[in-house]
């Protein structure tokens, strides 16, 4: 059996092994394992004064999220042959919930409609090459800005999601340092420190061993202070009572066109657009960013293969769209399997077995908190700072559009945002500059794109 793995994955000519590959799937499965809890809690609208009880119920949402994160991560893994696992993307999550749902009065099956019609037409987009002639074009500053821009993202979301940096209820300040007191500070620093000296010590399966020490930690800790309940996340750093779960498939398979009706046909066609984009983006950078640490890139800065890669992602967008659980991306958090020596796609399956076996399995899944992820997440990010001492800074064509694109990422906690505004201004730049013949077609159209994108709600408020 590991044989036949190694020649279809081609572990020996990348350079890893069978063992390699599977503990770099479980590193990535761990740090994405929240996405099984907070999508359902995002869909569900729990927590959400005025919005509770009109969301999606929570088990069926659980179920297929597990359901197309497992069998999509396992299909990249086998078409495309390297270490990036899909799941339902937090950020295209809320805008499905908050801006379909809540804000323009969709229904559940409208807004999923929308998700599954943008990912049909990304997935014809990627079979003309339209997708990949623009990946392709992208310039190597912007690429490597990019992935220093994830890294800088990855590193945000571990510190924010871990409560040590926090959105302050009061005062002028957008973050602040968090309360430096309780157990779930104390498990987050000790995790931390542990994962550093570990990756500094070139500890195989450093990550990974972080992950599970620190969750040790932090049940023990729950454990000795008397009804502590300072992990929000339900059921976390606690064994659970049952470790199994049926699976529940109820809300899998519900679509409905009626959104062009409810929203008019161009409404409908700019909302499509704007959700699209996201994901398009969202996934060139991703991929970008994971495939240039991982070495896959070429000189260019083209990943080989890529149309498999885009083609499956696409297909994410439209089967979870379909599912119900929103689209499905090429996941960020794919990083940490990279960083833990994962470079095929049995890496990807691995996550995406993990994944098929949480639909049973999930209170096990949720017993890992937050703050037990977050010190791998800030790792992973510092992994792919490395990317900015390639960047010509003494050139400012190149490096002012760089350096918008890795600050706009986590300081608006989008991908998409940092590479629109990447491409705006280094297409600017060149225009003013009298360097508008050296703008490749498609940078130029896709700054066009993003200008609408931006614009998008001037443009509906005028069309009102």
């Amino acid at each position: 059996m590991p044989a036949a793995l190694s020649r279809y994955f081609a572990l020996h000519e990348r350079g890893t092994s069978v063992a390699t590959e599977l503990r770099a799937g479980l590193a990535t499965f761990m740090v994405m394992a929240y996405i099984i809890f907070v999508n359902p809690i995002v869909l569900g609208f729990q927590g959400v004064p005025g919005l509770e009880g009109t969301g999606l119920p929570f088990a069926p949402t659980l179920t297929v999220t597990c359901l197309t994160a497992g069998l999509l991560s396992i299909a990249m893994g086998l078409a495309a042959n390297y270490p990036l696992a899909l799941a339902p993307g937090m950020g295209l999550n809320a805008v499905v919930a908050f801006e379909l749902v809540a804000g323009r009065g969709l229904t559940w099956p409208q807004a999923m409609t929308v998700v599954m019609l943008e990912g049909i037409v990304i997935a014809l987009l990627v079979l003309t090459r339209f997708r990949e002639a623009v990946m392709d074009a992208v310039p190597m500053a912007l690429k490597r800005a990019i992935s220093v821009g994830i890294g800088l993202f990855i590193a945000f979301i571990g510190f924010f999601t871990s409560g040590f940096v926090v959105k302050p209820a009061t005062g002028p300040l957008p973050v602040g340092l968090g309360p430096l007191s309780g157990v779930p500070v104390v498990v987050f620093l000790a995790g931390f420190v542990l994962t550093a000296a570990l990756m500094a010590r070139r500890v195989r399966g450093a990550l990974l061993l972080g992950i599970v020490g620190t969750t040790i930690l932090a049940v023990v800790l729950n454990g000795l202070v008397a009804g502590w309940t300072g992990f929000p996340a339900p059921g976390a750093a606690r064994i659970p009572a049952s470790v199994v779960q049926t699976p529940d498939f109820s809300t899998f398979g519900r679509v409905d066109f009626g959104f062009f009706a409810t929203l008019g046909v161009l409404t409908a066609a700019l909302v499509t657009f704007s959700v699209m984009l996201s994901d398009f983006f969202d996934t060139m950078g991703t991929i970008i960013g994971v495939g240039g640490k991982a070495g896959f890139l070429d000189r260019t800065g083209r990943l080989p293969g890529a149309t498999r890669v885009l083609l499956v992602d696409s297909l994410g967008a439209a089967v979870g769209g379909f599912a119900n659980a929103s689209s499905n991306t090429t996941y960020i958090e794919s990083a940490a399997g990279v960083a833990e020596g994962g470079r095929s796609g049995l890496t990807a399956v691995t996550v995406g077995v993990l994944f098929l076996a949480a639909m049973w399995f999930a209170p096990l899944a949720g017993v890992i908190p937050a703050q037990a992820t977050a010190p791998a997440l800030i790792v992973v990010g510092f992994y792919m700072m490395s990317l900015v001492a390639d960047i010509r800074w003494d050139d400012a064509e190149e490096a002012i559009p760089a350096f918008v694109t890795m600050l706009v990422m986590p300081f608006t906690w989008s991908i998409t945002n940092g590479i629109g505004a990447g491409f705006v201004t280094y297409s600017a730049i060149k225009v003013l500059g009298g360097k508008a013949r050296e703008l490749h077609a498609m940078v130029f159209a896709a700054s066009a794109a993003f200008i609408v994108y931006f614009a998008l709600p001037l443009i509906e408020r005028a069309l009102r």
